[in-house]
């Protein structure tokens, strides 16, 4: 039953997500930037839904008050193309940096520059991200936005080590806006690089904001320390809920630290 759900969902996501592209292309490129972001926030919605009926799998976003008005940087955790699709409708305009190739696609690509996304050469990593800042600089000048940032780059497991880049500190330093750090554990449901979508609840917060002026260390002490308190709490809960989902290596062992450190505080 879970390989038939996951092929399912599957299947239907990526057909949703075409025939919308094609069905709602003449309003997309037709309508305000503004107007248009009805279009890529209706889809994320219904592949919500189509999640929840066909794999089983909620989803319980919380902490919406901590969104702050105005510009300011969203940085989740990532373990899952889920984190990718979730958060941006919960924002009023938001901004992705993304590979330069990716605008190259046909039809998609233009799907993104509609939205004046920033577009990043992976050349040299300091010229680069001088050129991510200054974009980002002048999109938040014309209007407010809201920068999504992965701060560990690429997807990890659920449990693993952290691993955040340094890049975010330098882009928190230089825009001057808050930083909204967001917890979930959505790999435990929709794991990266696999097939499977295993039912349950997928928990996830917005943190409340860490406000600009702090100093680098500072900074990166508080998005570590706080994302990760918080997703170690959702790994205990999912793992001590009625139904937990399959544990990954990673989610295992870190649930025998806490485990352990908690042991030695009593």
């Amino acid at each position: 039953m879970l390989y038939i759900r996951s092929l399912t969902f599957n299947f239907v996501f990526y057909v949703n997500l075409i025939v919308q592209m094609i069905l709602w292309t003449p309003y997309y490129f037709l309508s305000p930037r503004h107007r248009a972001w009805f279009v890529p926030k209706f889809w994320s919605r219904t592949s919500m839904w189509l999640y929840e009926k066909i794999a089983g799998t909620k989803n319980e976003i919380t902490g919406r008050e901590n969104l702050p008005e105005g510009s300011f940087i969203l940085a989740p955790k990532h373990q899952s193309f889920w984190d990718a699709i979730a958060f941006f409708p919960f924002l009023q305009d938001p901004l992705y940096i993304l590979k330069r190739e990716l605008t190259w696609i046909p039809f998609f690509g233009w799907y993104i520059m509609k939205m004046r996304m920033i577009p990043v050469h992976r050349g040299s990593r300091s010229k680069a991200l001088k050129a991510v800042v200054a974009a980002t600089k002048e999109e938040m000048a014309r209007n407010p936005r809201q920068l999504i940032i992965y701060p560990e780059g690429t997807r990890r497991a659920p449990g693993d080590e952290p691993a955040y880049k340094y890049g975010i500190v330098e882009i928190y330093t230089q825009l001057g806006v808050p930083v909204v750090p967001v917890a979930h554990v959505a790999g435990l449901y929709w794991p990266r690089r696999k097939f499977l979508r295993y039912p349950g609840t997928i928990k996830a917060r917005f943190l409340p904001p860490i406000p600009p002026g702090l100093s680098k260390d500072e900074f990166m002490a508080r998005l570590i320390g706080e994302t990760e308190a918080a997703c170690d709490q959702f790994l205990m809960d999912a793992a001590r809920g009625p139904n937990p989902p399959a544990l990954p290596p990673t989610a295992v062992k870190r649930l025998q630290e806490l485990d352990n450190a908690a042991r030695t505080k009593v």
